[in-house]
C-alpha cells in the first residue's frame, strides 16, 4: 500500500434507516387526531354562538380560541394515556401556519392597500419601529432570552402569531418558546376585541380612526376583523388595510432579525459569515405570502369580472387558509408544555403587558395624526 494510498480520505455515507410500518401507522392516527380535533373546533366555531344566542360576546370568538382549547384538552387526554408523544408526528405547527401564511397572502389585494398606502405605510412604519425597540429595550433589561426576547417584539409590534413564526424562523428559536409567545398573543388580544371597540365609542372617535388604531394595536387579523366589524364597515376596512400593510412588512422585520442574530447573536470568534447563512435562517414563507398576493392581485384586475374573481379568492382562499391556521392552532394546543410557562417565567408577560400598553397608546396617537381626514372612495 502506498503513502497516497493510506492517506486518502475515507468517505462515509450516511443513510438514513427506513421508517418502519409501525411508525407509519402511528403517523396516520396522529394525522387523523389532528383532523378529527379541527373538526371539531370548525364545528364548535360554526355552533356555540347558536347554542347561545342571547350570550352577544360569544359571537365575538374567534376560531383561533376554540382550536387552542380543544388541542390542549386533546393534548390532556393523550397525555394521561400516555400515548402523547408517540403520536406527535402530525403536530407540525410550524408547517400548517406558513402554509396558512402564504394563503394569507392571496387575500390581500394590493391595489387595496394602494388606496391607503401613505397614511397606513407612515403609521406602520414608525408604529412597529418604536414598539418593537421598546419591547426589545424592556426585555433586554429584565434579561430575557435573547431569543425570546425575538419572538415578543416582534410579536406585539407587527401581528401576533404570524409574526412570532416569522421571528421564530429567522432566529432558530425553540418550539416552546413560541408555543408560550403564541399563547401571550391569544390572551391579551381576545379582551381587546370588546375593550377597544368600546373606548372608542367613549373617546368619539371616527371610524377612520377606530380602524387604525384598531389595525394597528390588536395583534391577530382574525381579532382585528372582529374587533373592526363591531365599529362599523369603514372601521373594518381601514382596520384590514392597516393590519395588511403590518403583514407585508413582517417579512422586513424577519431579515433584519435573521441578519442581526447571524452576524452579531451567534457569531464565534473568528468565524467567517456569508449570505448563504443568512439565507437558511430566512423565513422563506414571506416570499410565498407576497408571490401569492400578487398573483391574486394581478388575477383580480385582469379579470373581466373583477367582483366574481374576488368573491372566488375570497371563497376559496380564505376557507382553505382557516383550515390551515385551525390545525395549526389545535397543534400549538397538544404541543404546549406548562413546563415552557415555568421556564419562561413571569418577566416575559411583564415585557409584553407593557409592550401593548406602548403599542395601544402610541397607535391611538398616530392613528388620530394619519387617519384624522382620511376617507375611503
Amino acid at each position: 500500500m502506498t503513502g497516497a494510498q493510506a492517506t486518502a480520505p475515507v468517505q462515509v455515507v450516511r443513510v438514513r434507516p427506513a421508517k418502519s410500518l409501525e411508525w407509519w401507522a402511528r403517523a396516520a392516527i396522529s394525522l387523523l387526531i389532528v383532523l378529527a380535533l379541527a373538526w371539531l373546533t370548525r364545528y364548535l366555531d360554526a355552533n356555540v354562538p347558536k347554542w347561545l344566542p342571547d350570550q352577544a360576546w360569544v359571537k365575538s370568538i374567534e376560531f383561533p380560541v376554540y382550536a387552542i382549547l380543544v388541542g390542549l384538552a386533546g393534548g390532556a387526554v393523550l397525555r394521561m394515556l400516555g400515548l402523547l408523544d408517540r403520536l406527535d408526528m402530525a403536530f407540525r405547527t410550524e408547517f400548517f401556519i406558513k402554509t396558512g401564511l402564504v394563503l394569507l397572502g392571496a387575500s390581500i389585494n394590493l391595489a387595496l392597500i394602494a388606496q391607503a398606502a401613505v397614511p397606513a405605510i407612515a403609521q406602520s412604519a414608525i408604529l412597529i419601529t418604536c414598539v418593537f425597540m421598546a419591547t426589545w429595550f424592556l426585555a433586554g433589561r429584565l434579561g430575557v432570552d435573547q431569543k425570546l426576547r425575538a419572538l415578543l417584539a416582534a410579536s406585539v409590534s407587527i401581528c401576533g402569531v404570524s409574526a412570532a413564526i416569522a421571528a421564530a424562523g429567522a432566529v432558530a428559536a425553540k418550539k416552546e418558546q413560541l408555543a408560550f409567545v403564541t399563547s401571550l398573543v391569544v390572551l391579551f388580544s381576545l379582551p381587546s376585541i370588546f375593550i377597544q371597540p368600546w373606548l372608542a365609542q367613549q373617546l368619539g372617535l371616527s371610524q377612520s380612526v377606530a380602524g387604525a388604531w384598531i389595525g394597528g394595536n390588536i395583534d391577530t387579523t382574525a381579532a382585528v376583523a372582529a374587533a373592526g366589524s363591531i365599529v362599523g364597515d369603514d372601521a373594518l376596512k381601514i382596520a384590514t388595510i392597516v393590519k395588511t400593510t403590518q403583514n407585508a412588512l413582517m417579512g422586513v422585520v424577519a431579515f433584519l432579525l435573521a441578519a442581526y442574530f447571524v452576524y452579531r447573536v451567534e457569531k464565534t470568534p473568528g468565524a467567517s459569515v456569508n449570505l448563504s447563512m443568512l439565507w437558511t435562517r430566512f423565513p422563506k414563507f414571506i416570499l410565498g405570502f407576497v408571490a401569492a398576493s400578487a398573483i391574486a392581485t394581478w388575477y383580480i384586475n385582469t379579470a373581466v369580472d373583477q367582483k366574481a374573481a374576488a368573491d372566488t379568492i375570497r371563497i376559496a382562499g380564505n376557507d382553505l387558509r382557516i383550515w390551515f391556521f385551525t390545525l395549526a392552532f389545535v397543534c400549538i394546543g397538544l404541543e404546549f408544555r406548562v413546563t415552557s410557562l415555568r421556564e419562561a417565567g413571569v418577566r416575559p408577560v411583564v415585557v409584553f403587558a407593557a409592550a401593548t400598553v406602548i403599542n395601544l397608546t402610541l397607535a391611538l396617537v398616530l392613528a388620530s395624526i394619519f387617519f384624522a381626514n382620511f376617507t375611503l372612495a
